[in-house]
């Protein structure tokens, strides 16, 4: 059953690799043999299940997770079963998937209003006569 992140973008099983780790920090002596960690591999370079726009998208906001090979790491841990883990970084990878899916907001140019051109230069005229008052007065014969 493919991994569905919207109505147009599914991840079939075969481009998710998963293996199981064994998990870091505090759980008593079940922690040093229970791998419970999962590491949650996708490649976003060679994905075909992914339009072009989303997958330029995607690499940037992976950051440090993706690989030199275009591959997205996701570790999830935080839970202590492997049911749940799994289901936890799944569920990062379609969020940050969804993220990507969404274009950039075009920025609109803003010309500054009238108002605040005239606030800028009376407080730049009051910050001139303000150091202006500072200064000794000149004493020319």
């Amino acid at each position: 059953m493919p991994l569905e992140v919207s109505k147009n973008i599914h991840i079939p099983e075969s481009e998710l690799e998963e293996q199981f780790i064994r998990a870091s920090g505090p759980g008593g002596q079940h922690v040093n043999k229970a791998a419970t960690a999962v590491q949650l591999r996708f490649d976003v370079e060679n994905s075909p299940s992914l339009p072009e726009g989303i997958r330029r998208r995607l690499k940037k906001l992976a950051g440090k997770r993706l690989t030199k090979e275009g591959e997205l790491i996701l570790e999830a841990s935080q839970h202590r079963s492997r049911v749940e883990n799994r289901e936890e970084a799944r569920q990062r990878l379609i969020k940050l998937i969804l993220r990507a899916a969404k274009p950039p907001v075009k920025r609109k140019k803003t010309k500054p209003t009238r108002a605040s051109k005239e606030r800028r230069l009376k407080n730049k005229r009051a910050r001139s006569e303000k150091k202006r008052r500072r200064k000794p007065p000149s004493l020319d014969y």
